[in-house]
């Protein structure tokens, strides 16, 4: 990062980030994208994208990504790994604090998507990369012929469930209702699967295991009946959690952290615009990300020619 100013700076490079770099450099301004691991996001560990238009029969989370990047750097744009701290706004300039250094921009869009949620029960944090993950794509193989437990109803966790089955002997599903939350071909595709068992009514109440998991305990919500399942991996798909730890109070939140944001992808701060997971929208999908960032480059553009 030897520029010091920047027309925008883009927080976060998954599909968002990447797409308001396109629209950016192609709008002719000077953009940074700032990306704290590796440019991609959440699609990184996906395995199978078949719901974004263009590819018919679908295609993994990781070459999605790639072609993502490498159109964003055919157009210019400058990409960095960097770990933002705050966002301070003095006189319209918008100051980035990295860990590092701090930089200036006219506009900024934020694009840090969301990190998975945690249960929240024993065992969970101790057992966490022990038998506990949040990612089948990254550790099914590490689970082979082996019993797993689930936990989720939504569209994750059934994809992820399905991908499990590939190498496990037997998935738990453990759901809190009584059918699932996941699109209809999903939840047909999972039914159809004589390796996922569904543990409905249910939640985790622990993960048990001295150096890993050997079974996690099951609480009816309905009946109050506790099942102890014996299983060696618990993997978990509750929801999501904003990456806006870097945010001042300024920009403004729901009540669950996620960014508020006009239809135009405007935030509370005059110049900052929010787009994809990390806001506060109805569907976090591939597709509605890119249509956010579209508009959120289209409208730092208009902002910083209001500026002049």
């Amino acid at each position: 990062m030897e520029k010091n100013d920047y027309d925008v700076v883009i927080i976060g490079g998954g599909p968002a980030g990447l797409t308001a770099g396109i629209y950016a450099k192609r709008a002719g301004l000077s953009a940074l994208l700032a990306e704290k691991h590796t440019p991609g996001g959440q699609i990184m560990v996906t395995d199978w994208i078949e719901n974004y238009p263009g590819f018919p029969d679908g295609l993994a989370g990781y070459d999605l990504t790639m072609k993502m990047e490498q159109q964003a750097k055919n157009f210019g744009l400058e990409i960095v790994q960097a770990d933002v701290q705050s966002i301070k706004t003095e006189n319209n300039i918008k100051e980035i604090v990295f860990t590092d250094k701090t930089i200036k921009a006219k506009s900024v869009i934020i694009a840090s998507g969301c990190s998975p949620k945690k249960l929240g029960v024993p065992g969970e944090n101790a057992l966490f990369g022990k038998g506990v993950s949040t990612c089948a794509t990254c550790d099914a193989m590490f689970f082979r012929d082996m019993d797993v437990v689930a936990v989720g109803g939504g569209d994750t966790a059934v994809q992820e469930a399905l991908f499990l089955t590939k190498f496990v002997n037997k998935v738990y599903l453990v759901h809190r209702r009584d059918k699932l939350r996941a699109a209809k071909m999903l939840q047909d595709r999972a039914f159809a699967n004589d390796k996922i068992e569904f543990v409905w009514d249910s939640v985790a109440e622990s993960v048990n295991g001295e150096k890993g998991v050997e079974s996690v305990d099951v609480k009816n919500v309905k009946t109050g009946e506790t099942r102890n399942i014996k299983a060696q991996g618990c993997f978990i798909w509750v929801g999501t959690i904003p990456n806006t730890e870097f945010l001042n109070n300024d920009i403004k939140v729901d009540d669950q952290g996620f960014i508020i944001t006009d239809t135009s992808m405007k935030t509370s701060v005059e110049g900052i615009f929010a787009a994809g997971d990390v806001r506060n929208t109805p569907l976090r999908q591939v597709a509605t990300a890119v249509g956010d960032a579209a508009i959120a480059a289209f409208e730092a553009d208009q902002y910083i020619e209001s500026c002049k």
